[in-house]
């Protein structure tokens, strides 16, 4: 069957299409801009449009579209789509479908999805499981890829709550790592993602199992209201928590929170700790998820090369943050840290903007630099565009810090790093848009 995608650049959408093409059905798909992902899909001989969305992409013989959630009804591919009578899916319900036809575990939580989604599928690997795994980030265990086909009849998959996507699927499990405010372009408050998190949580069947985060606020104030419900909880303050944390090779509390997430879900699965615990050992971190890499800098003009440690990580919600960076002085207690900042989406900036600012300031760093706001196409309010922006960031941050933070382009921010930047310092690059280009530049 041949199936195009709409959008297929996303991080899920493309694990989908990945998918898809390893049972054997023909492949294409188009997005606005070339990446990582889709070149690296286009190598496995999908066939690939970049630039605006045109009805012509879609080919008479295609059979199925499946698009982003970001695709509006008016893109040209999915009008001509639907006009040819083409059964659409949004990627949630692609997804969706095919949780219906294995024993699924769905991770959710507003930060450590993917990498709880990482851990929990490299134990039922070495436990002899074969599950299938589709996760929003690339994996190095699976060949730097986002998806693995497993012949078993376990199904693990990234449960996003982002528009309440989640609701499409019918897991067996639900592992939850967190409740945060987090998407507040679509939710109105806390309540309202607690609520949410709630009708998920009710998906589950009446033999299934939810496992949870005791540690987190929300996730108990949302346990009151299941009593019944089958449930196991995890929190760093159990016994097993120091046995983890010896063997995990990445630092920082909230990867060790994940790592006890899957350990109890190991236990659920009957996989005996030995086996857990030597597939969390052997985890060395996804793709942008704390990734750590030796680089030399470039000479430039009567320079000398310099060699420094550069952390290239995802976080870019203000918890994330904090935990992220408290993580890489945990790592690197006595060097000198520089980190680069892509603030994420204009509306999140505006609506969480107090949180960076605190972060921020507090944040155990030697220098801040901040990129201007990533704009994610379709999710961005005009008004709220023109009244927040990272040079206001900076300046927020400096008055209440003796951080210097500057703002900088991306453009200037690889020569300002050339000169400034000191021989083994620790550099972090973090955001969750294009600033990993700068990583490729370094």
């Amino acid at each position: 069957m041949k199936i195009h995608f709409i959008g297929i650049g996303g991080i899920g959408v493309s694990a989908l299409a990945r998918y898809y093409l390893e049972k054997g059905n023909q492949i294409s798909g188009s997005d606005l801009v070339s990446s990582e992902v889709t070149k690296s899909l286009e190598n496995l001989g999908t066939e690939i449009f970049i630039g605006p969305h045109k009805a012509k992409h879609l080919a008479p013989d295609v059979k199925q579209v499946i698009y982003s959630p970001a695709i509006f009804e008016e893109n040209p591919e999915l009008k001509k789509a639907k006009k040819m009578g083409i059964n659409c899916l949004s990627y949630p319900e692609a997804l969706g479908k095919l949780t219906k036809k294995y024993f699924t575990i769905a991770v959710c939580g507003a930060h450590g999805k993917g990498t709880t989604t990482a851990m929990i599928s490299l134990i039922l690997i070495k436990a002899g499981l074969d599950p299938t795994v589709i996760v929003g980030t690339r994996l190095r265990e699976f060949g730097e890829s986002n998806c693995r086909v497993g012949e078993s009849k376990y199904l693990v998959i990234e449960a996003d709550e982002y528009k309440e996507a989640f609701l499409n699927y019918h897991p067996k499990i639900i592992v939850l790592t967190n409740i945060d405010r987090e998407h507040l372009d679509y939710y109105r408050d806390l309540d309202h993602i607690i609520e949410s998190f709630g009708k998920f949580i009710k998906h589950l069947p009446k033999d299934g199992i939810l496992i949870a985060n005791k540690d987190n606020e929300s996730v108990n104030k949302l346990l009151n209201y299941f009593a019944k419900l089958n449930c196991k909880t995890y929190s760093l303050k159990q016994k097993e928590a120091k046995r983890i944390k010896k063997v995990l090779k990445i630092p920082g509390e909230h990867n060790l929170s994940d790592a006890l997430a899957a350990l109890a879900l190991a236990r659920i699965l009957k996989i005996p700790d030995k086996i857990s615990l030597e597939a969390l050992s052997e985890y060395k971190g996804a793709w942008r998820r704390f990734e750590i890499k030796r680089i030399r800098l470039p000479i430039t003009y009567k320079l000398k090369p310099k060699t420094c440690t550069l952390i290239s990580d995802y976080a870019h919600h203000p918890t994330e943050i904090e935990a992220t960076l408290k993580a890489t002085k945990e790592k690197f207690p006595k060097k000198e840290i520089w980190c680069v900042f892509q603030p994420h989406q204009y509306q999140r900036t505006f609506r969480l903007f107090d949180d960076f600012v605190r972060v921020l300031t507090k944040a155990p760093i030697e220098k801040l630099i901040l990129a201007p706001i990533y704009s994610v196409a379709g999710r961005e309010d005009e008004k709220i565009k023109r009244q927040v922006s990272s040079k206001k960031l900076t300046r927020a941050v400096n008055q209440k810090s003796n951080k210097n933070a500057i703002c900088l382009p991306p453009e200037k921010i690889v020569n300002f790093l050339k000169e400034n930047l000191k021989s083994e310092q620790v550099l972090i690059i973090m955001g969750a848009g294009d600033i990993y280009k700068l990583i490729e530049q370094l």
